[in-house]
């Protein structure tokens, strides 16, 4: 799989993965998601941003289990890309019934981006889109989100649960400009970048962590 999946990947900046989890792991995975939000959805709801509807989101940094997870499949992209990938950051969000993801690239944290989808309340495929045209960075920055792809020639990928898209989010345009069906769709959106790459530097999106400590025993502990 490895060959073919790099070779679709470089040539069109994006391959799909089925069942890049567990169908299991993934539900057990929202249900702990789900149920943390409902003991605390002041925690984790915000404010409309993008859509006129608030969402519940949270980045990896505030939420281990989405960090394990992500920082776990970090291997397998290395296997599946043929690069050393470092990761950068995680970002869960439930999208409510008509909400779009406008068209839009993405900053140097997502050289490299799989959004998997978790579940949808209705069970009805939300497509992911992405456009066909590459674009060097400094030239999508120049880009402002639109509604649709305009000229550019774009691609819709249906996923399920536990399937996701690896693309190359810092290159190519993608969004969902259809409005969600569904009630609601939780998605997660993981990134990495390339440690031989441009924005090596961005790795663990330049977030930090506590200094290597002691593991330090209580005295009466390490008598015995």
């Amino acid at each position: 799989m490895s060959e073919n999946f790099r070779s679709s990947y470089e040539s069109n900046g994006y391959a799909v993965i089925p069942g890049v989890a567990p169908a299991p792991m993934v539900q057990h995975f929202l249900a702990i998601v789900c149920a943390q939000v409902n003991q605390r959805s002041d925690a984790f709801m915000s404010a409309p941003r993008v859509n006129a509807k608030p969402a519940y989101e949270f980045y990896s940094y505030r939420h281990h289990t989405t960090m394990g997870l992500h920082w776990g499949l970090t291997s397998r992209m290395v296997d599946l890309t043929g690069r050393r990938l470092a990761p950068s950051y995680a970002y869960f969000r439930v999208y409510q019934k008509g909400d779009v993801c406008t068209v839009h690239s993405d900053r140097e944290s997502c050289e490299h981006s799989l959004s998997m989808l978790l579940g949808y309340s209705d069970d009805i495929v939300w497509p992911f889109e992405i456009g066909q045209q590459r674009y060097e960075f400094a030239d999508a920055c120049k880009l402002q989100k639109a509604n649709d792809f305009g000229d550019e020639p774009s691609k819709e990928v249906m996923l399920n649960p536990g399937d996701a898209i690896l693309y190359q989010g810092c290159n190519y345009r993608h969004g969902r400009t259809m409005p969600n069906p569904n009630r609601w769709s939780a998605h997660l959106f993981l990134h990495w970048v390339d440690l031989d790459g441009p924005f090596k530097d961005w790795a663990f999106d330049r977030q930090q962590f506590p200094p290597m400590g002691d593991f330090k025993f209580p005295e009466s502990v390490s008598q015995n």
